[in-house]
């Protein structure tokens, strides 16, 4: 079953961040109302919404409440109860439904619909506790990296093993179930593709964007990337095949590591509009969240254009003060802050996104800034 979704009517969001904040601004230019669900009396979201449920993701009645409220709904997180959301779409129109947030919950699940789906990720092995890890570690080579299954984000729930005397330090990632250890892959680049896929089965990718992290958090996109024209093609048939093989709908964030050949490895998948995809606001015709709000409502979608090259810088808890205070210096800048009530160490605050026709000489100038020390 499919709708059209139109201006006037309710689009529900599970989530209260930025992600479903900027969602909902873009909905907003359309004419349409918001309802979000989130434990947080003043979440992101919710100070930009028509209607706040405060409730935990998983409590039913919250979720009812939603549905009534709700002429479709969509989520801006994956870390969502799969039963709940499942149930959810039994009495409300939920054009993602809850297969792509199963599979993209699990690290296992995740790569086998990759690998399925025809697109190569790094080697790796599973297991169900520390033991069998140990017997299995065998079969990789060194160094790799050992994951938790569920959970664990911006570098937290993993273990870089370089040596089998470092074996031990992963033991405790298995308090939280199952794991999965993937051989470590050198590369010369992280790249994101941002595909969006509406319920009719169109599709449409954002430009690719080129990812630098620090201390597991993205400080950058650079927007081209720099990379040649093979491996972009590489990249965009390897996002297609993965959005065709799960159906998806909504936005889907193939994080991606490109190899001294070109070539390219999925890294992993974030069911959402994705940080990588800010830049889209003020660098391109049709941004992540206008456009994921087409897809979700049965709109066409706008075949994205770039503007302009560009640069998103994230800003964390310890880079506000130091950006607000030199506003005045940089009247290029376009600043997005989040609304978050305390702006605590390495917590994303917000970000910035800079047009150029010099993307060196904007790297650095943000280097010079003094805004982000390294």
């Amino acid at each position: 079953m499919t709708k059209t979704i139109l201006p006037g009517q309710t689009i529900g969001i599970i989530g209260g961040g930025q992600l479903g904040r900027m969602m909902a601004l873009a909905a907003k230019e359309a004419g349409f109302k918001i309802a979000v669900l989130d434990p947080g009396m003043d979440s992101p979201t919710g100070q930009v919404a028509d209607i706040q449920i405060v409730a935990p993701f998983n409590d039913q009645h919250a979720l009812e409440e939603l549905a009534e409220v709700s002429d479709v709904i969509t989520y801006e997180f994956e870390n969502i109860d799969v039963d709940g959301l499942a149930k959810l779409s039994e009495i409300a129109y939920v054009p993602q439904g809850a297969e792509l947030i199963r599979v993209t919950q699990d690290r296992i699940f995740e790569k086998q619909a990759i690998s399925e789906a025809g697109v190569i990720v790094a080697d790796y092995i599973t297991a169900s506790t520390f033991k069998e890890l140990t017997e299995k570690s065998s079969k990789l080579p060194l160094p790799f990296v050992v994951k938790t299954a569920r959970g664990g984000y911006d570098g937290k729930g993993q273990q870089t093993v370089t040596s089998i005397d470092e074996l031990h330090l992963a033991e405790t990632l298995f308090e939280n179930g199952e794991c999965v250890a993937e051989a470590f892959v050198t590369f010369t680049k992280e790249i994101s593709v941002i595909i969006q896929r509406n319920v009719h089965g169109e599709t449409a990718i954002l430009p690719i964007g080129e990812n630098i992290h620090k201390d597991h958090i993205l400080h950058e996109t650079i927007v081209p990337a720099r990379i040649g024209k093979e491996t972009f093609v590489q990249a965009q048939q390897a996002a297609e095949k993965i959005a065709a093989h799960l159906n998806m709908v909504g936005t889907l964030a193939v994080e991606m590591f490109v190899l001294e050949n070109g070539s390219i490895i999925v890294n992993e998948l974030a069911p959402r509009p994705h940080n990588s995809g800010h830049y889209s606001i003020e660098a391109a015709n049709i941004s992540q969240f206008h456009q994921h709000v087409r897809a979700v409502c049965g709109w066409p979608l706008r075949q994205p254009k770039l503007w302009s090259d560009a640069v998103m810088v994230n800003v964390l808890g310890e880079h506000v003060a130091p950006l607000t205070s030199k506003i005045a210096q940089f009247p290029n800048w376009s600043i997005h802050l989040y609304g978050k009530d305390e702006a605590k160490q390495k917590r994303k605050m917000g970000h910035v996104t800079i047009l150029t026709e010099d993307l060196e000489a904007t790297l650095s100038e943000i280097e010079a800034s003094g805004i982000w020390p390294e």
